[in-house]
C-alpha cells in the first residue's frame, strides 16, 4: 500500500488556499487542510474539503474531443487546437471581434485567468469577457 500527500492549490476561486491531497494507491481519496498556508491558516470551505471528489471521476473529460458528424470523438491535441483556433479566425472573419466572448474559469488560478482575458482583448480584439468567481 502506498500512501502519500500532495502539496496543491485549491482550483474552486481565486483565493488560493493550499490543502493536502491524500494518494493511495495513485488514487485520490482525501483532502488535508494546510495549517502552515498563509492564505486559508488550516481551515477550508465545503468546496475545499470534498474537492477530491471530481479528480477521478468518470464524468471528467480527459482527451480531446471534437464532434465529427454529430458524434464526440477522441482527437489528438494538435487536431483540437488546430480546430479550435480555425474556428475562432472563422467567426472573427465573418461576424467581427465582438461576435465572440470569453467565459473565465473559478477552477484556474489568477494567473490563468489573466493570460486568457489577455488573449480575448489583444489576441481576438474582444473585450466580452466574464467570469463566474462565486464562492
Amino acid at each position: 500500500m502506498d500512501y502519500r500527500t500532495v502539496l496543491t492549490t485549491c482550483p474552486y476561486c481565486g483565493c488560493g488556499c493550499n490543502f493536502y491531497l491524500e494518494v493511495l494507491d495513485g488514487d485520490v481519496v482525501g483532502t488535508i487542510p494546510c495549517k502552515t498556508s498563509p492564505v486559508n491558516q488550516g481551515t477550508l470551505c465545503i468546496k475545499g474539503w470534498n474537492v477530491h471528489e471530481f479528480v477521478q471521476s468518470r464524468k471528467r473529460l480527459t482527451k480531446p474531443m471534437v464532434r465529427k458528424q454529430g458524434e464526440l470523438t477522441e482527437v489528438s491535441w494538435e487536431e483540437a487546437l488546430d480546430y479550435t483556433a480555425s474556428k475562432l479566425k472563422e467567426i472573427k472573419n465573418n461576424h467581427g471581434s465582438d461576435s465572440t466572448g470569453f467565459l473565465a474559469s473559478a477552477k484556474v488560478t489568477n494567473e490563468e485567468n489573466y493570460i486568457f482575458q489577455k488573449f480575448a482583448r489583444a489576441g481576438i480584439g474582444t473585450n466580452n469577457i466574464d467570469h463566474c468567481a462565486r464562492l
